[in-house]
């Protein structure tokens, strides 16, 4: 009997004992292909050769200091890597052990940002509906899924939450991708206005959302608005780069392609590529110099930030993604699925949306195609097509909940950036498999 305290107590879950490239191997010898990356942190695969190798080096070497007397050679070069590449003036990388810990850090040190400057009143988040910012609780107060929010509301900050960027069910008939996008980023500067400019220390959102809505960009122009407005208001700007960011959207850093920069950025899956926990907060030079001009001290910190061995398996990341020319094939292998998507399911009665940037795509689940109309929540489709899909050697994210927490469903996919042409095919087959054993299901329950 397992002593394990598991997601779900009620599921049996085979047993993983070996990874290969794309693959996952169970101890029965079943092999599943990663369609998700886990929760879109596998970019390298399984059995990354180079990582494994930076990974056994550090261990050799010393595996952990903590930080409050040492800093560490991998630390500090990774930290040069990414300051160098992030845009705009984001400087100072302060690692975590995950994207939950990343948007922690980045709620605290924007509040002390703010006294630190002498506007104590600053202490208010705005964020937006249907966002998904991590499970501790200033990251869950943050984050817009009313489903996950639910049971823990008590225990909450108060937190503003404005409509997300969601085109497919979002803009209106007649209305321009662009006007659209201008007219739910104005959200935001009216929502400062009615709390009082004075009171709001920052907004965050994904560049690119992930988990809740299931890859969904932004219009083009609205993340430039969006900058804008906080720049007006002196409020600043987090971007969640957890799930979308570290190449996974065919960039280093998503925001690159809205033609902006944050104040603070956070990453967290893809850099450690699933060898190690690792994440970070990059902040810009203003607020770390704010920081350390003022007390000197930034008041939070874990046990684990910049663990070296952690440390050493992202800067044995990058230098795959970077160096060796990974990054490079992100966008083309995500133009050769999301094309094996539409020829199979553009036409799909099921399939309302398929969406994405790079090796993130989603695809929206639909009752009817023509109203947009979802699946009742109560025939649990998304359950369904997980099992569909593992029993078939498939691992795909299935998410419910899609358009208000409660309602609607999608499929997310990201893959590893090392997937194959035949990995491809592999992957859509299987995934028409589940969907229409699954829809099939449902649709006649849904009669029932």
């Amino acid at each position: 009997m397992s002593h394990v305290f598991p997601r779900h107590t009620r599921q049996a879950l085979p047993t993983v004992v070996a990874g290969e490239g794309a693959y996952l191997i169970d101890s029965e010898g079943r092999r599943y292909l990663d369609g998700s990356g886990g929760a879109a942190v596998s970019c390298l695969g399984h059995s990354d050769a180079h990582v494994r190798a930076a990974i056994h080096r550090q261990v050799d070497s010393v595996a952990y200091a903590h930080t409050s007397f040492f800093t560490s050679e991998p630390a500090e070069a990774l930290a040069e890597r990414l300051a160098a590449e992030a845009p705009g003036d984001l400087d100072r990388v302060y690692f975590v052990s995950g994207g939950s810990e990343a948007n922690e850090a980045a709620i605290k040190l924007a509040r002390q940002y703010f006294l630190e400057i002498g506007q104590p009143e600053r202490h208010r988040i705005i964020a937006r509906r249907q966002s998904y910012h991590g499970n501790t609780l200033g990251a869950l107060a943050a984050g817009g899924n009313e489903w996950r929010r639910a049971p823990f509301r008590p225990l909450l900050v108060e937190v503003s939450h404005i409509s997300p960027c969601y085109e497919y069910r979002g803009r209106r008939a007649g209305e321009s991708a662009e006007a659209y996008g201008q007219r739910v980023a104005d959200e935001l500067d009216a929502e400062i206005r009615r709390l009082g400019p004075e009171t709001v220390m920052a907004f965050i959102a994904e560049p690119v959302v992930g988990a809740t809505l299931g890859a969904v960009p932004a219009v083009p122009g609205y993340f430039r608005r969006i900058r804008e407005i906080c720049d007006r208001h002196g409020v600043l700007l987090v971007l969640d780069e957890v799930m979308c960011g570290t190449g996974r959207t065919g960039t280093l850093f998503a925001c690159t392609q809205e033609g902006i920069a944050p104040d603070i950025l956070t990453i967290a899956k893809g850099i450690g590529a699933g060898y190690q926990p690792l994440g970070a907060m990059i902040a810009s030079r203003r607020i770390y110099e704010a920081i350390a001009n003022g007390s000197g001290f930034f008041q939070h910190g874990h046990t684990y930030i910049g663990h070296a061995t952690a440390a050493a398996a992202g800067v044995a990341v990058l230098e795959r993604l970077l160096d060796q020319g990974v990054l490079a094939e992100v966008t083309p292998k995500g133009n050769r699925l999301r094309a094996a998507l539409e020829q199979r399911f553009g036409q799909h009665p099921h399939i309302g949306d398929i969406r994405g940037r790079g090796l993130f795509l989603g695809l929206e689940l639909v009752a009817d195609r023509r109203t947009k109309a979802p699946f009742a929540p109560t025939l649990g489709l998304p359950a369904r097509i997980r099992a569909e899909a593992m029993a078939r050697g498939l691992l795909c994210y299935p998410m419910g909940g899609t358009i208000d927490g409660k309602e609607g469903a999608h499929i997310l996919l990201a893959p590893p950036f090392i997937i194959s042409d035949a990995e491809i095919d592999e992957l859509t087959a299987k995934l028409a498999a589940a969907i229409d054993a699954a829809t099939s299901a449902a649709v006649a329950g849904q009669g029932a």
